[in-house]
């Protein structure tokens, strides 16, 4: 049977798993028994949230004539990493366009990667079903933007099952099989373009075979991670784990490594039979992390356990980067890199469910430059820096022509440089500016979707450091610093970052018995102050009539009994208010 690979990608929320689903429907590839909505995300978290978060393959088969293997990918773009590295294992992209939106800036960021890798594009617009669809307008963009015909795009609605099969028959026709590998007289190779760890099996490495054959009775090795291993199980995505005799070149599959060290097996590593002097492929693009936070076990006893989990989470999350770090009012916990505040946000929660850990969790921050070093965290930030510099990008936000004063208007207060204006058709436009990243990280990805009423989306790219006076804003809870929450933030915004961090703790720390002073210090000077008011027991309700000294003597104790709390008494700040703090 002849194969074809390809991939899903477009702006988050436009329907790809729904697609999937389909395509799942049509080949039959899951029994109707089991199928169920969003079937290839897997993870508790993708259903709650409504988006992708990992890739997932699957391979169908299509016709008797035909092996499909699709990568389901996340188009947050938090997430870009998942979808550059699935572009490198296919040969075509279906590029989904929700008709109701059209075209947006993480559709414009994945079809660069896709034409970077050389793949063949399948135009598809999706949603047609809906009232409020501009199908015409949608067809007439995707258009211009490909500069092609626009009868070769495909009108589909994956909800209802609308000219789905012409999507297949697109993939079929248009997208070449694998080239380049053969059987005869080639080496084994595979790259690793993903990977998981199970306690029985070890690494389990998501693969493309590129050359050659693999039976399951071959010895292989890691050529990176300098490992040689005996295969415990290989086999095809249909689409959970169904294990073969033998893969072979132009599939995609896994090779349970039976590696327990999650270090050895890394995204990008080739691998090859045992005695083999094959070539090392090429690999990925080394990513680099916009986002840092530090990530601390409330129990210092799981550090070990969090070192494990992180080890593991970063198999299946490249993206993620850590190191250990030891701060005196933390103790033992991992400066994080992610390549953004969601990315970060996921991470957290799926240690503390996939892991059970709690966590402490700084406030995030991006990297700074104080006399030509790196900062990665406020506690890393010294009060005689000469010279500071912050991270700019490149911002790029699509949005119809309606909503541009809007969009300008929000973008006024966040120290940005307006740089130009592109219209893609008569009503839709493209705005750039180039700003500083840390006006990306907090929220302004649903404040451009807010100003948009939903239509509006961004995408940026980093272009260097730039000058910039900054300080290190500290955080005092009942005239305690809490290391956690401490920042650097910019000169012309630490009041205004000062009194959102103090309301928001404020917001999520339980009362306690005696009143809390929170409050934002710079160099010792307050510039914000919340306080946090006692809970009151109600000392005289038992009391009925008689004179109102007794009552107010029993309040008089009372107060006494709050002021000698607050004198002594420490705050204990559960671990969710870490992450809601975070989230913020």
């Amino acid at each position: 049977m002849e194969i074809r690979n390809f991939v899903i990608i477009s702006h988050v929320d436009h329907g790809k798993s729904t697609l999937a689903d389909r395509f799942l429907d049509i080949t039959q590839s899951v029994s109707s028994r089991k199928m169920r909505s969003q079937y290839l995300d897997s993870m508790d978290l993708e259903r709650e949230k409504g988006i992708t978060i990992k890739m997932q393959p699957v391979r169908m088969e299509y016709k008797g004539e035909y092996i499909l293997n699709l990568i389901d990918t996340p188009g947050h773009v938090d997430f870009s990493y998942e979808v550059s590295r699935s572009l490198a294992a296919v040969e075509g992209a279906v590029l989904l366009v929700d008709a109701a939106q059209g075209i947006q800036a993480q559709t414009l960021a994945n079809l660069e990667l896709a034409k970077k890798q050389g793949l063949v594009i399948i135009p598809v617009i999706n949603k047609i079903d809906l009232p409020q669809a501009s199908v015409e307008q949608a067809i007439s963009e995707l258009a211009s933007l490909l500069k092609i015909n626009p009868e070769e795009i495909i009108k589909i609605s994956a909800k209802n099952g609308t000219n789905i099969e012409q999507i297949l028959e697109a993939v079929i026709k248009k997208v070449p099989p694998p080239a380049g590998g053969s059987l005869e007289g080639k080496d084994f190779r595979a790259l690793i373009f993903d990977s998981v760890y199970d306690s029985y099996k070890g690494v389990i490495a998501y693969v493309r075979v590129v050359d050659g054959e693999l039976k399951k009775t071959d010895k292989i090795k890691l050529m990176a991670g300098k490992v040689s291993t005996d295969i415990k199980e290989l086999g095809y995505f249909i689409p959970e784990f169904s294990p073969q005799d033998k893969l072979k070149a132009g599939e995609i599959g896994y090779i349970a490594t039976g590696v327990k060290e999650p270090g050895h097996v890394r995204v990008g590593d080739t691998i090859v039979k045992a005695k083999s002097e094959a070539k090392s492929l090429p690999g990925y693009e080394e990513v680099k992390p916009m986002v840092y936070a530090s990530l601390y076990p409330e129990n210092p006893d799981d550090f070990d356990i969090l070192k494990e989990a992180l080890s593991k989470l970063k198999l299946s999350d490249p993206a993620l980067v850590f190191e250990p770090e030891t701060k005196e009012s933390l103790g033992r916990g991992f400066r994080c890199g992610f390549l953004g505040t969601l990315h970060a946000e996921i991470v957290s929660e799926r240690i503390d469910r996939e892991y059970g850990i709690e966590l402490v969790i700084s406030s995030p921050s991006v990297v700074y430059k104080a006399d030509g070093k790196l900062i990665y965290s406020a506690s890393d930030w010294s009060d005689q820096i000469k010279k500071s510099e912050e991270p700019w990008v490149e911002l790029e936000i699509i949005t119809p022509a309606r909503y541009i004063g809007k969009i300008i208007d929000l973008l006024k207060n966040l120290r940005g440089v307006y740089m130009k204006t592109d219209y893609i058709s008569s009503d839709r436009a493209v705005l750039i500016y180039e700003i500083p990243l840390r006006e990306i990280i907090v929220n302004l990805y649903d404040n451009i979707k807010g100003a948009s009423q939903g239509y509006g989306s961004m995408n940026y790219q980093f272009i260097g450091f730039r000058e910039a006076k900054l300080f290190k804003m500290d955080v005092l809870i009942a005239g305690e610093k809490e290391a956690a929450f401490s920042k650097i933030v910019p000169e012309e915004k630490a009041f205004t970052e000062g009194k959102n961090l103090v309301s928001k703790i404020k917001e999520n720390l339980p009362t306690q018995q005696f009143s809390v002073a929170l409050q934002a210090v710079i160099g010792g000077k307050i510039i914000a102050r919340e306080t946090l008011k006692a809970s009151r027991k109600d000392v005289t309700g038992y009391l009925y009539g008689g004179d109102y000294s007794r009552k107010k003597k029993l309040l008089e104790k009372q107060k006494k009994g709050k002021k000698l709390l607050k004198e002594r008494g420490s705050v204990r700040i559960p671990p969710k208010v870490f992450l809601e703090v975070f989230k913020a």
